[in-house]
């Protein structure tokens, strides 16, 4: 199996999850301890209130962090995210559609198509997926650590789907300055609240007031932005140009939807539409351990408690033919895992599981290190 066990994020994960923190510093996976430990009780809440069934706390304060842990005692070495809902009649989810504005003169013979911004407020909410960081020094590793942070957020996501909103959201980090300046914001938002781009980008997280109250409610036309700063609109940063391509890979699309402060693209699909969700499966584990084969093909292994922690996931490789088959009505699908793998998940055979296969050619998308929430 993986040297890895991805499980919800633990109390005495703090020191490992700030350095891991360090390579994004965002609003949502910040580089301040004392948000970082207030992240983690948050979270740990959250996976206990969807373990449960309970009410408390709501879709909209839930936050489930997971991180990879090394098995060889390197502690936590990346992390993921899913926010249930974002946004609400508070808090909303802000953004500028991107969208086309023809003009014509018949007296001069002359067209113009405009790129044109227009605030839009989401108050109902959708589910957002972000935080994804693996530390430098793993980036290269042979497990693809990235694609693993990635792949167990909409396996956990298919296996409570009422938990859940219709649409997932992913806010791609864009090109920022070297200082982690935004051109954008520069051009205009501060022009409008004369706060700088980390004053804001913070502030909104948790209020969103001063952005209804002070941004334009008119539409913004991008030619009157300066050259450099129009060809930033919608645009993948560098570090998650691979990021966009597993996306669009698993089904999302470009919404045509950007950050208002840094003008970071939007990406987004139905929840039932991704191939990651809809390709999770459960089993449970079969009485006799797994065998090697030589078609041994990747999975990765989920199981679940109703204490923490809460959720452990493992890549690793089971024979092709023991997959489970479709069977008859009623038939209970098992799945044969290494003892290995049972003993890092603390399974044992009849156990529940759900497990998700993964690409056969894990070379085809290279791996993502950094997944930007927009902010």
């Amino acid at each position: 199996m993986s040297g890895f066990l991805i499980r919800d994020v633990a109390p005495e994960d703090l020191d490992d999850f700030q350095k891991a923190a360090v390579h994004l510093d965002s609003v949502n996976l910040p580089d301040d301890r004392d948000a970082l430990a207030q992240i983690i009780e948050r979270s740990r809440r959250s996976f206990a209130a969807i373990a449960s069934g309970a009410a408390e706390p709501p879709a909209k304060d839930r936050c489930l962090v997971f991180v990879a842990a090394a098995l060889d005692g390197s502690g936590v070495v990346g992390t993921s995210m899913i926010f249930p809902q974002h946004g609400s009649r508070k808090a909303p989810h802000v953004y500028f559609d991107v969208l086309e504005e023809e003009r014509y003169s018949e007296t001069l013979d002359r067209h113009f198509a405009h790129r044109v911004l227009r605030i839009g407020y989401n108050y109902k909410g959708l589910t957002e997926v972000g935080g994804l960081v693996v530390r430098p020094e793993f980036r290269r590793h042979p497990d693809r650590l990235g694609r693993l942070l990635i792949a167990v957020r909409f396996l956990y996501i298919a296996r409570h789907r009422p938990a859940f909103r219709d649409e997932v959201l992913s806010e791609l980090m864009p090109p920022l300055e070297p200082d982690g300046a935004s051109l954008l914001w520069e051009s205009l938002g501060r022009k409008f609240t004369g706060l700088t781009y980390q004053e804001a980008d913070r502030l909104s997280q948790d209020n969103k007031e001063f952005i209804r109250t002070l941004f334009p409610q008119d539409p913004l036309y991008v030619s009157l932005l300066p050259p450099h700063v129009q060809e930033l609109i919608g645009k993948v940063g560098p570090e998650t140009k691979a990021v966009e391509k597993v996306l669009r890979e698993i089904g999302f699309s470009y919404a045509h939807r950007i950050d208002p402060f840094d003008g970071g693209p939007h990406f987004h699909a139905r929840t039932d539409d991704i191939t990651l969700v809809r390709a999770t499966r459960t089993a449970r584990v079969a009485d006799e351990p797994a065998a090697a084969g030589a078609s041994a093909v990747p999975v990765i292994v989920a199981r679940e408690r109703a204490e923490a922690p809460y959720f452990a996931a493992a890549r690793t490789a089971v024979p092709e033919q023991g997959l489970p088959q479709p069977g008859a009505a009623g038939d209970v699908a098992t799945l044969a895992l290494a003892a290995d793998v049972r003993d890092a998940l603390r399974v044992a055979p009849g156990d529940e599981i759900a497990y998700l296969r993964l690409t056969r050619d894990p070379q085809r998308v290279p791996d993502p290190a950094r997944w930007g929430s927009g902010g």
